[in-house]
């Protein structure tokens, strides 16, 4: 009945009735329901099939990785020239498909930083590839020979091998990442423990082929392999959890017992018998069961959600002072760990931090005792919070002083050294000579990758990138130098050799290369103003030893600090161009410009004036001119400092009339017009901020209570401590009152 009168309704256009109306809103809903439904099941689907799609793409290049991984693990088993002819055919075409492969998958990564490291390592093997195939004629050439320097060839190929094949791994892994954190560091303990588990995965089958072949002899990749696993498990038990740690250690304790006894045996030449087969059968069982555990002990990590201590200071010192601000939280030891490590980073660069040391200790141990918030341990923190940050700036300066020192001259040493290789035979004290020189670059490259650290560690400012690219380049440097001592000893030995020669060039290429990068990174994460002023302190150090000199007399010693002002004026204009180069301000360009033409133009009389002293200390009218044209170079170092430094525009300071004394705490406050309420926005000083203590001491010897503590003689302060103040401090913020200013607090005048 109610679908007749609905469609006598349809006819004579009048309403439906609500109870079809109802139901044809329903069945619309429905079918929309449903419609939503199934476009959402086709768009997954398509995305599941487009994600399995690329994920076979990244299988099929980790396949053609994982196959130059083969050919350099035999490299090291090569020892003759067909054979390395052979490699090379059998190796080019596996880089160049990688090569192909690699640049085309980076350029469809939408991972900026993922993108950045396929770019490096893929260059790196580049590099490397030339490098390690000439290493290899070298070892050839030396044993066909039967000639001196074998172990150091040797080690030449197998550094380059390796370099290669770390690489060619953290292209594998970088290709199967699929999300990026902005938080991980590639020094986490996840992400090293990571990168272990992937080495050990990407050696366990050269292993396993080396334990089933009982004519294998000790020494060969395969051991290698077996010890190279073992190292990497090390490496994770360092960083598991407890029980994992205990399990994996035992584990490759035996497995180290067990792979000796089968070396020996092999040795031996009794590699097929039933002991040494039983001995291969349990080390496999063994790497197998090894390989469990370091899976489960990675996962065990990620899964505890255990924080570890920042990787700079600026990081250790937000984790502290989270804990100082609330000692009675169990933070798991986090906070006292992150100023352990900045005691022990100030120790390595000043050698001070006791008081800091013993703080922490009495305020750990006050919240071991469950007094984390008793006035005594507040009061502790408070002054171990101040100390803190004065020890950061003190770092930081340090810091800057080190970059100053260590990287005024960053060629002598690796000239020299080349000088030395480069002696003729025959040539009285050429041995003797070559060992200091040797001995000098070495020490030059600890000192320059150990500041490299400094920096990466205190002076980034907390930039992960630049903190990254200064651990890996510095490693580099630090493992490069005696390779590159080898190649020149080498070099030394087969002096007509072409083939060592090129090969001690390629090698003092790459030296050069990597040290300009830290230098370029340490410069990068420097302050310009800092490094300039610490310049300009430097310089007139040598002055005063210059002038020393000519008061003793001795020509020698005055060139060798001209020099050192020469290089420091010049390692002012480095970075001042820079400044220049990374600048937009047309202002600030042409500012800095002009104080580094000036400074330029002032380098070379003073060089000049200093050459006629040298030549005739005693000449007065020289030393004048030379005095006078040294005074120019300084004065044209300050002039570039001043030009880089950027002074930001501030707000007026407050109107003094609109101040007035508060009856209820007697401190006095600022009423803030319509266009000075800086000082009260929340956006502009937060709360936690405001918290904080003013780090100097009050006029009666003690730490200054924080803002929200009332007391009848505290004097008024600025919201913000003097650490967040800046150099302009007395530009944003005044004491307001002095020592006489206190009054009754009853009469409130």
């Amino acid at each position: 009945m109610c679908q007749q009168v609905c469609f006598i309704q349809r006819v004579l256009l009048l309403p439906k009735c609500p109870a079809c109306w109802k139901a044809g809103q329903a069945k619309l809903l429905e079918t929309m329901k449903k419609l939503i439904e199934g476009s959402r099941g086709i768009l997954q689907g398509t995305s599941s099939l487009l994600l399995c799609f690329d994920e076979s793409e990244v299988r099929k290049i980790i396949r053609e990785c994982k196959r130059v991984l083969d050919y350099l693990a035999v490299a090291e088993v090569i020892e003759t020239m067909e054979d390395l002819v052979q490699f090379l055919k059998d190796l080019s075409p596996c880089l160049s498909k990688v090569s192909r492969e690699v640049t085309a998958r980076e350029k469809e990564l939408t991972h900026q930083v993922h993108r950045e490291i396929l770019v490096r390592c893929l260059e790196q093997v580049k590099t490397l590839a030339p490098i390690l195939i000439c290493s290899m004629k070298i070892f050839i050439h030396i044993i066909g020979q039967g000639g001196k320097g074998v172990d150091e060839a040797a080690e030449n190929r197998n550094y380059l091998s390796q370099r290669m094949t770390d690489e060619i791994n953290e292209i594998i892994r970088v290709l199967q990442l699929t999300t990026y954190d902005e938080e991980e560091w590639d020094a986490d303990n996840l992400t090293v423990m990571k990168k272990s588990y992937n080495a050990i995965e990407g050696k366990i089958r050269t292993a396993h082929d080396w334990l089933e072949d009982p004519l294998a002899l000790r020494g060969g990749v395969g051991e290698k392999s077996v010890r190279q696993i073992l190292d990497h498990a090390y490496k994770v038990a360092e960083r598991s959890l407890p029980h994992d740690a205990d399990t994996i250690r035992k584990q490759c304790s035996d497995i180290t017992t067990m792979t000796d006894a089968l070396c020996e045996l092999r040795q031996e030449g009794k590699g097929a018998t039933p002991q040494a087969e039983a001995l291969s059968r349990g080390i496999q069982d063994k790497l197998r069961d090894l390989y469990t555990i370091v899976n489960r002990a990675v996962q065990g990590v990620e899964k505890s959600g255990i924080q570890q201590p920042a990787h700079t200071v600026s990081g250790r010192l937000e984790q502290a002072r989270r804990w100082l601000d609330n000692p009675d939280r169990d933070d798991k030891g986090l906070g006292q760990q992150a100023i352990a490590l900045i005691v022990h980073e100030g120790k390595k660069i000043l050698g001070l931090c006791d008081e800091v040391d013993i703080l922490s200790r009495q305020l750990s141990d006050l919240c071991r005792r469950g007094h984390g918030n008793s006035p005594q341990a507040q009061d502790i923190a408070r002054n171990l919070s101040q100390r803190l940050y004065d020890l950061k700036d003190r770092i930081q300066n340090a810091v800057v002083n080190r970059v100053v020192e260590d990287f005024i001259d960053i060629s002598t040493p690796l000239k020299q050294f080349t000088d030395a290789v480069h002696v003729p035979e025959g040539t009285p004290g050429r041995e003797q000579n070559f060992g200091d020189k040797a001995q000098q670059l070495q020490h030059f490259s600890t000192r320059a990758s150990k500041t490299a650290r400094m920096v990466a560690a205190g002076g980034s400012g907390g930039n992960k990138k630049l903190a990254e690219a200064l651990l890996t380049s510095s490693s580099q440097v630090e493992s490069l130098t005696p390779q590159l001592i080898s190649a020149g000893r080498i070099r030394m030995n087969y002096p007509e050799s072409k083939a060592a020669d090129e090969h001690f060039q390629n090698l003092v290429s790459q030296y050069s290369d990597s040290i300009l990068r830290v230098r370029s990174l340490c410069d990068e994460a420097t302050e310009s103003a800092d490094f300039i002023k610490m310049s300009e302190e430097q310089i007139q150090k040598h002055t005063i030893l210059c002038e020393e000199a000519i008061r003793k007399s001795q020509p020698q010693k005055m060139v060798d600090n001209t020099s050192s002002i020469a290089r420091l004026a010049n390692r002012v204009l480095m970075v001042a161009k820079q400044e220049s180069d990374n600048s937009e301000d047309p202002k600030f360009i042409s500012r800095v410009n002009q104080a580094s033409d000036s400074l330029q133009t002032s380098v070379t009389p003073m060089v000049q004036d200093a050459k006629s002293v040298a030549m005739n200390i005693q000449d007065h009218v020289a030393i004048s001119r030379w005095k006078e044209s040294n005074r120019a170079l300084l004065s044209a170092v300050n002039e570039v400092r001043r030009a880089v430094t950027v002074t930001p525009d501030l707000p007026p300071p407050p109107d003094m009339a609109n101040l007035h004394i508060n009856d209820g705490n007697n401190v006095e406050q600022y009423q803030p017009s319509q266009h000075y309420n800086y000082f009260t926005e929340k956006g502009r000083v937060g709360q936690s901020m405001r918290g904080q203590p003013g780090p100097g001491p009050s006029p009666g010897g003690t730490l200054s209570p924080p803002l929200g503590h009332k007391s009848p003689t505290m004097r008024a302060v600025s919201p913000l401590p003097k650490w967040a103040r800046g150099d302009n401090a007395d530009l944003l913020y005044h004491e307001l009152t002095s020592d006489d200013d206190h009054v009754d607090r009853g009469t409130g005048l």
